[in-house]
């Protein structure tokens, strides 16, 4: 092809380390395979960024910013007004999909399984609180790998769990905690890819979990009986259509004895460094890190042509 592809890391938010990890294994794979690809470091300050890319000159976007900015729908817009197309998901998915409490409201409205959940201040989470038994999840409503996230066995507790969601951001959800496997299913090309469960060395699949190597173990596939991991597949599914996400996502969910699978977050732009979900799921399903690029940024080169559009 023509022009540039511009893999767009780094960028304000709190993940955004993990963003330049994620670009440098993209930018290589992409390379890899004769795509003309430039990794473009985009800067904590965000009033320079469209004029950082305008003056990349490019003529697409894969997006590899993690967290709020790179997932909120904020460079997807950002993009839009430059006329760049992008990977992944759309402005208005993005936001659904970032913001928590949205997230679970567009679920409910597909009645999709969820955790009950409030949103709470400083000032009331503790007579929010009095509507959950313990423990219970506190985490900010748009913040992700973890950050800010605490598990809270008791009403002492909640008060330290609460400054610290708060770091992230002023709307923090308290959510009912629920025992089980965790697990995760990755989306490419709008299907399901295997089922993974995540079995960490800490209490939950918090940052250092994720992003520590040895400090969890991934089963891939999960070892699930065959109809519940089509069960778990089709809700992840679900959920991805649910918010109208595009071409990519990780869904992710715990399995509740008597229960079944309950979603609890999507993430539209999936983590893609060496321990990320995402590409173990892929290569469970024989796609391989740069097919698995490829495939994901296929639909920003060639996106649809619109009814109506010229020939």
């Amino acid at each position: 092809m023509n022009g540039r592809i511009g893999v767009l890391c780094g960028g304000p938010s709190a993940e955004r380390e993990i963003s330049l990890r994620s670009g440098k294994g993209i930018h290589e794979a992409l390379g890899s395979q004769g795509f003309p690809a430039v990794l473009v470091e985009l800067p904590q300050n965000v009033a320079r960024i469209p004029e950082e890319l305008r003056k990349a000159d490019l003529t697409c976007a894969f997006i590899a910013l993690h967290g709020p900015f790179g997932e909120d729908g904020t460079i997807q817009g950002i993009l839009e007004n430059l006329k760049i197309p992008y990977t992944g998901s759309s402005v208005e998915a993005s936001r659904y999909a970032m913001d928590k409490a949205s997230c679970r409201l567009r679920w409910l409205a597909a009645k999709l399984p969820v955790p009950k959940a409030v949103l709470a201040d400083p000032i009331n989470a503790s007579a929010r609180a009095e509507e959950f038994s313990f423990p219970l999840v506190v985490k900010p409503a748009a913040q992700g790998s973890s950050y800010g996230m605490s598990i809270v066995d008791s009403a002492g507790e909640l008060p330290r769990a609460m400054e610290e969601a708060s770091r992230y951001g002023d709307r923090i959800l308290l959510e009912e905690y629920l025992p089980g496997p965790e697990l995760t299913v990755g989306i490419l090309e709008d299907e399901p890819l295997p089922v993974i469960q995540i079995v960490p060395k800490r209490r939950f699949y918090d940052f250092i979990a994720k992003y520590t190597p040895g400090m969890t173990e991934y089963l891939v596939p999960a070892p699930l009986p065959g109809e519940l991991t089509r069960q778990v597949q089709e809700l992840a599914r679900a959920a991805h259509e649910a918010l109208g996400c595009r071409s990519f996502s990780r869904v992710d969910l715990i399995l509740v004895a008597n229960r079944g699978p309950v979603l609890l977050e999507l993430n539209t732009v999936p983590g893609m460094t060496a321990t990320s979900l995402l590409p173990k799921a892929a290569k469970a399903a024989c796609i391989d890190f740069p097919e698995l690029c490829r495939r994901m940024l296929a639909p920003a080169l060639h996106p649809p042509v619109t009814a109506g559009a010229d020939p």
